[in-house]
């Protein structure tokens, strides 16, 4: 059976299109993520693959010790150690990535105590505990990420269900669900993150499932409004009518009305997951110290007034992130946006 698409996806779609600023930041975003996944490539301390004695090794997925190379220690080999070097390139050859240092590994060579910055060796200069900051950078842009889109896409479902069960129902349902909404939006989440990370030992997991307490409740408005509406129109009346279940009818009739202004709210809810994030590692309650994050790095450019290459290089990716995400939400906005379809 051939997949065929609407004459509506296609008219929102080509609408999307149009909007070029909002096309081009898709495209952007969707490449940088893409090599981002695949960070150890790109930024490492070990060879991608080695070569050795008619042999293919790849050191980017396995340890091996030192003695497979001709070495004397049985240790997981250091591929820094210029001796480790000369054993293998005596035999074989190795292919680095382009960025010789991964999110923590210690320039030892450096010209001066760091913070040092830009050179030819590190192209963003390092911070101040001598970690390359394009490869903390590489690997920080690739965990915000993630960590906002889990956030978006386990929130949502659950904000869309939430909605939609309220709104559909109605009734007592609908009036204790808000009563509940009114007093749990109110809670201080920021400082309940604070109290909660002296309690326990914050990990991405950890601040996860946090988050994913309060974020949830974004999208219930917006899908309640929907069924709201919806549950007393006409074809809803007549599918009920021939014994629809009510299952049936909120997947079926009412909840593709509800995607509609849902999808266009998605990548804001992105940008307020990666700013959260960002907010506490700069605070100090995020991600486990030494982990590679934007809102660290960003900490330490406050805390390095002498070396403004740090913040820099965390605000304009941090900055230039949510630049593309607001970008293509407005036109996603436009292209759902019923008055300017043609």
């Amino acid at each position: 059976m051939a997949f065929r698409i609407s004459p509506l996806a296609r008219r929102r779609w080509a609408a999307f299109r149009a909007n070029r600023r909002g096309w081009v930041s898709l495209w952007l975003f969707v490449v940088l993520f893409v090599l981002s996944l695949g960070a150890e490539f790109l930024a490492n301390d070990r060879p991608v693959f080695v070569w050795y004695e008619g042999r293919a090794y790849w050191p980017v997925f396995t340890d091996y010790p030192e003695t497979t190379f001709g070495g004397f220690f049985p240790t997981t080999a250091v591929y820094t150690d210029p001796e480790v070097q000369a054993l293998i390139e005596e035999k074989g050859w190795m292919l680095w990535p382009p960025v010789r240092y991964r999110y923590d590994t210690l320039n030892k060579e450096l010209p001066s105590p760091p913070p040092t910055p830009p050179s030819a060796g590190n192209l963003l200069g390092t911070d101040d505990h001598g970690r390359d900051i394009l490869a903390r950078c590489i690997y920080g842009f690739r965990i915000s990420v993630l960590f906002g889109l889990a956030l978006t896409l386990i929130s949502s479902v659950i904000g869309v269900v939430a909605g939609a069960v309220q709104g559909y129902y109605g009734g007592m349902l609908d009036l204790v669900f808000q009563r509940f909404l009114e007093i749990w939006s109110g809670l201080p989440v920021l400082f309940l993150l604070i109290i909660l990370a002296n309690v326990v030992t914050p990990n991405f997991w950890w601040l996860l499932g946090i988050m994913l307490l309060f974020s949830w409740m974004s999208l219930v408005d917006l899908v309640r409004a929907e069924f709201l509406r919806g549950r007393n129109l006409e074809y809803v009346r007549a599918a009920r009518a021939l014994g629809r279940t009510d299952a049936a009818i909120m997947r079926i009739h009412i909840l593709p009305n509800a995607m509609v202004s849902t999808i266009t709210y998605l990548p804001f809810i992105l940008v307020g997951g990666i700013t959260t994030l960002t907010s506490l590692d700069f605070l100090g309650f995020g991600l486990p110290p030494g982990s590679p994050s934007l809102g660290e790095l960003l900490a330490q450019g406050k805390n390095n007034p002498n070396a403004p290459w740090i913040g820099l290089a965390g605000f304009f990716v941090l900055g230039g992130t949510l630049a593309l995400l607001v970008f293509m939400g407005e036109a996603a906005r436009d292209a759902f946006d019923p008055r300017r379809q043609r």
